[in-house]
């Protein structure tokens, strides 16, 4: 019928929550939150816990409370399932969900230091060491960058353009300078672009050279060109005495020519 609106089936809703093991808190607490808010069970999230119910609760009251408790006993049994073994043990004994995420980004502070370390230093040996991959290149460096913008570790576009332009390799020393005097300032994508580029000019430059280089070796003759010189004629000399001047005689006929 139209004009009718659906209600959202839970069924259709597709997305994978990993167990939570140590490095992919960030992607697991997002599906986390994600799911408990799809399944309408995120109440005691949003919410502050409300006061016990007693013989003197209102019907407004003791609803609250009963959907405050519903949305808290679902969600804690949810987010444990999603715990691996090892770190369920140091968070078993939150019974509000709350408390039981607060737990969690807690014992993971100190797992976001380290992983923030190790990409700074990651990021900071990173070298392009050949003409080639530029693209691959920025794109490794500008994944690295938002990892770190994720742990609060942000950097300006300006500055991870200049060090991008700082790892490239000698070959686009003129490239740079061209970047330095330019007044204009680029973003990102345009680094990208215009990497790419000066690496196809490049490319067409060393080949350029190649062939330079190959024709040169064939204008000097190669071994293949020096068989075709045609056999020079072998110049037998006669000997003679060296007194008489007899042709045909070797040296031991200087005796014969005595007698």
């Amino acid at each position: 019928m139209a004009g009718v609106v659906q209600s959202a089936n839970f069924s259709d809703f597709k997305c994978e929550i990993p167990e939570l093991s140590g490095d992919n808190y960030k992607v697991w607490k997002e599906r986390i939150l994600l799911h408990l808010g799809w399944m309408d069970i995120d109440y005691a999230i949003r919410k502050d816990e409300p006061a016990a119910i007693t013989a003197a609760s209102t019907p407004d009251e003791v609803d609250l409370y009963e959907k405050w408790e519903r949305s808290n006993r679902l969600s804690v049994m949810f987010i444990k399932t999603k715990i691996s073994a090892g770190i369920r043990g140091s968070v078993e004994q939150h019974e509000n969900v709350k408390n039981l995420i607060a737990a969690i980004d807690e014992q993971f502070v100190s797992s976001d230091k380290a992983r923030a370390s190790t990409l700074i230093i990651k990021f900071s040996n990173m070298k392009l060491t050949e003409v080639r991959g530029v693209r691959d290149h920025i794109m490794r460096m500008r994944d690295i960058a938002a990892q770190l913008k994720s742990l609060e570790v942000t950097m300006s576009d300006s500055f991870l353009v200049h060090y991008i332009l700082c790892t490239l390799p000698h070959q686009y020393g003129p490239f740079k300078i061209s970047y330095n005097t330019h007044k204009d300032k680029w973003s990102i994508n345009e680094l990208l672009t215009m990497c790419v580029q000066e690496e196809e000019r490049l490319m067409m430059e060393e080949g350029e050279k190649v062939n330079l280089t190959v024709q040169g070796k064939k204008k000097k003759g190669s071994a293949k060109d020096k068989g075709n010189i045609p056999p020079q004629p072998i110049i037998k000399k006669e000997s003679k005495c060296f007194f008489c001047k007899r042709k045909g005689q070797e040296r031991y006929s200087i005796y014969i020519c005595l007698l």
